[in-house]
């Protein structure tokens, strides 16, 4: 069952995030022109841009490789704008998503990237778990205090940190009004052994943390690139994430499950995170309304608001 949820989600992210038959990482999905719907040929279903899916001869799709050159770190993929959205109803503070996190950038200590937070307006309402994280913003104030252009923003709006340039001044963690920045002040006690030996890039997760520099989510651009989710959608057990392009209009989850992104915020009454700052993020909450599962078993897993933010 679990190879074929993996298979599931492998499938939507090759047919998914790229369905928009535009160039992605790794491959592009090239359809020419359709056979008629006489012939019994196997066929594959892709969503066009207006979130329809369509079904396509499979011997009419055809890989077609992007040469590493058009791909620039600092730059990102052309014509995208990558999204998540994250349904808090769903959360049960599993702390997979975390885990996954951690374990696939070698996050070690409390500088998690991702972190769960428990979340109560006031004693007589309900509790909620809410997990944080970049919410590379269209407009960012941390790209705007950097002196040495170490945090910068890509045109597919994701927000990176290039730790060879960053001098540990801290101007944007101070800027972020998310607090989900995290600083190295320590060396990291991260087995080496389990390290990447490629050269640097800031899009690239398999080199130690910096000590003296900031650390923080980076959408996972080094999955991506492989046609792959966000290690925490893949993670989480109760398909919390969904990850996908705006301009596609379309947000899978761990499942391979496959959602419109505008209607799906539309129906959910999803919103963003201090929207009246004006910095635009492209992470979108769905509200914790008929919550599923008891939120008292997900206390088992909590470790206090406290303990998390010892890292700031």
């Amino acid at each position: 069952m679990e190879e074929n949820k993996e298979n599931s989600k492998r499938k939507f992210f090759e047919l998914g995030i790229k369905f928009g038959l535009l160039a992605t990482a790794g491959t592009v999905l090239a359809v020419e022109a359709l056979k008629s719907n006489d012939s019994p040929e196997e066929t594959v279903e892709l969503m066009s841009t207006d979130g329809h899916l369509i079904k396509v001869p499979k011997s009419e799709v055809q890989d077609v490789a992007i040469k590493p050159k058009d791909y620039n770190p600092r730059v990102g993929f052309p014509g995208k704008k990558f999204v998540m959205v994250v349904d808090l109803s769903k959360c049960k503070n599993a702390l997979k998503c975390q885990n996954a996190c951690n374990k696939g950038h070698y996050i070690t200590g409390e500088n998690a990237w991702l972190k769960v937070y428990k979340m109560q307006e006031s004693e007589k309402t309900a509790p909620y778990y809410m997990p944080t994280q970049c919410q590379h913003c269209d407009k960012p104030p941390c790209v705007k205090v950097c002196p040495v252009d170490a945090t910068f923003k890509r045109e597919d709006g994701i927000v990176l940190i290039d730790n060879e340039r960053c001098i540990g001044c801290r101007f944007c963690m101070a800027a972020c009004p998310y607090s989900i920045r995290v600083f190295n002040w320590e060396e990291p006690k991260q087995d080496k052994a389990l390290l990447k030996s490629e050269d640097y890039t800031p899009d690239y997760c398999g080199q130690p943390s910096v000590k003296g520099t900031v650390d923080k989510c980076d959408f996972c651009p080094h999955q991506i690139v492989k046609g792959e989710l966000p290690f925490c959608v893949k993670a989480c057990p109760n398909d919390v994430f969904a990850f996908g392009d705006m301009y596609e209009d379309a947000v899978t989850n761990g499942s391979g499950e496959t959602f419109k992104l505008s209607q799906l915020l539309k129906d959910k009454s999803g919103h963003r995170l201090m929207e009246g700052l004006g910095t635009e993020p492209s992470v979108y909450y769905l509200p914790p309304v008929n919550r599923e599962g008891d939120f008292e078993e997900g206390l088992k897993n909590f470790n206090g608001f406290e303990s998390v933010h010892k890292d700031v």
